[in-house]
């Protein structure tokens, strides 16, 4: 291989930067030579999966459940009213119970749909053709009152310590699908309220942690994986890949017995191979136009999101395991978080209903949809009465709704419920440690076994408890 001295110099500095150097940041000395080696090889399921991989449409801020999908009739009949409601911030700030507080209805009409007959609000009438798809969890209740902690809980099963990230744990427990890919995926994150935290990977070997493409308040066309792009031509690229692969090949000889060695190796070979085919799984050009109106793309409301929602469409056709789909900005009141203008939620819905319509659409007549289990929600829900007795609602990590549609749940099905009023799981309650240790068994992982050792103990996903949900399971 005839190389300059120059060429030599630039292949030798590529090694430290670029997207190479993501995967190599922590792999060395953080993770025993058994975690690190063949880390992108797709792995045997635990137990019998009814999903190969997950898209989670993360709706930041909170979307009220009850002026979306949990129906109750009480707060029109009882719009004004005063009650005494124990609040989840007035709780967490004095300890105050049985706080007066005024019922406000929902300024949207909800109708039933489908053959199941399912209550959805006029915010989603795309999703609303879709319901006889939809598992819905009217019960979901979780930990934190604030985004921060509740995001975190949402992603990692934790309100403040390091912990893995659920698509993190997923990928370390079945691998890669893709040669060519990471296994996990988070599209548009926002660097606020637990920001890298929600797709990092914390002790686990950061091969394993998210990779972040584009972030919140950005366009979607501007979605690109940083420093992907090579810094020279295509030719001088693949003599500098040729040249530091010789090098370690040499490297390798000598020690034959470096597990972690040559798993840095192979985090550069998977670099090498984003560069080839990550450009192509991007660009959405190829799609039909037909398909790109399905999605909403080219209005300019749904555009971003319908972007978005079409690309993990096409990462999951690649072989990505787990793909997040995130609406939602950099604001220090994120999207959903409508505390003194509830009409707001009109905006956002609007927003996102076709290009999740789409999705749903285009994942079924592919075939995909029996395969891929497709995950709704926010990190919480919204209280049924005005916050301050003002316009908007106030968070609620009590009781609210997720949904979830495909990869083995029970489809035009509804599961648990809230009270009178929509504000406290009441009825079959699913914790979010519940749904966490759900979604691993649809996926073919039993949440008590998927563990890590770490700091001289087993660390797990759902480390503080959590059941599956079997009623839900088709």
């Amino acid at each position: 291989m005839n190389l300059s001295n120059a060429t030599r110099r630039q292949a030798l500095q590529s090694v430290g930067c670029g997207f190479g150097a993501l995967a190599l940041a922590g792999l060395i000395g953080r993770s025993s030579a058994a975690d690190v080696s063949g880390h992108l090889s797709a792995k045997l399921p635990m137990i019998a999966p009814r999903a190969k991989r997950v898209i989670f449409l993360f709706m930041q801020g909170g979307p009220s459940q009850i002026d979306t999908f949990d129906y109750k009739t009480a707060l029109a009949r009882q719009d004004g009213q005063q009650f005494a409601f124990d609040d989840a911030r007035a709780i967490a700030n004095t300890g105050a119970r049985g706080t007066t507080q005024r019922i406000m209805k929902s300024p949207w009409e909800f109708r039933q749909h489908g053959e199941s007959g399912r209550w959805v609000s006029e915010l989603f009438p795309h999703v609303a053709g879709h319901v006889d798809d939809l598992c819905l969890l009217h019960s979901v209740h979780t930990e934190g009152v604030a985004h921060g902690p509740a995001t975190l809980f949402l992603h990692c099963g934790a309100t403040n310590s390091i912990r893995p990230s659920m698509g993190s744990w997923v990928s370390y427990g079945l691998g890669s699908e893709s040669e060519n890919l990471p296994g996990f995926v988070s599209l548009s994150p926002s660097s606020g309220n637990g920001g890298p935290r929600n797709y990092g990977s914390a002790f686990l070997p950061p091969v394993y942690q998210g990779t972040a493409i584009g972030r919140a308040g950005t366009p979607a066309t501007q979605a690109v994986i940083r420093n992907l792009s090579p810094l020279n031509s295509r030719s001088q690229q693949s003599q500098q890949h040729d040249l530091v692969a010789a090098f370690n090949a040499e490297q390798a000889r000598r020690r034959p017995d470096d597990a972690e060695f040559e798993a840095v190796i192979n985090s550069y070979e998977l670099a090498w191979k984003m560069q080839q085919h990550a450009p192509d799984v991007l660009d959405l050009t190829t799609e039909t136009r037909e398909t790109q109106a399905m999605y909403g793309i080219g209005d300019p409301h749904t555009d971003d999101f319908g972007r978005l929602c079409l690309m993990s469409r096409r990462m999951c056709e690649a072989g990505v395991r787990f793909v997040q789909v995130n609406y939602g900005d950099n604001t220090a009141n994120p999207a959903w978080d409508q505390h003194s203008n509830l009409p707001k939620h009109a905006e956002h819905s609007r927003r996102v209903d076709q290009p999740i319509a789409g999705l749903l659409t285009d994942l079924k007549q592919r075939g995909l949809l029996e395969d891929t289990l497709v995950w709704w929600g926010g990190e919480f829900g919204r209280t049924p009465y005005a916050e301050k007795n003002g316009t908007g609602r106030d968070h609620n990590p009590g009781g609210f709704t997720v949904w979830l549609a495909g990869g083995g749940v029970k489809p035009g099905f509804a599961y648990g419920a809230t009270d009178e009023f929509g504000h406290l799981a009441i009825e079959n309650k699913i914790h979010m440690h519940d749904l966490h240790a759900t979604i691993l068994h649809l996926l073919g992982l039993d949440h008590e076994r998927l563990t890590y050792r770490f700091s001289g103990r087993d660390y797990r996903l759902t480390d503080v408890h959590g059941r599956v949900v079997d009623a839900i399971i088709s």
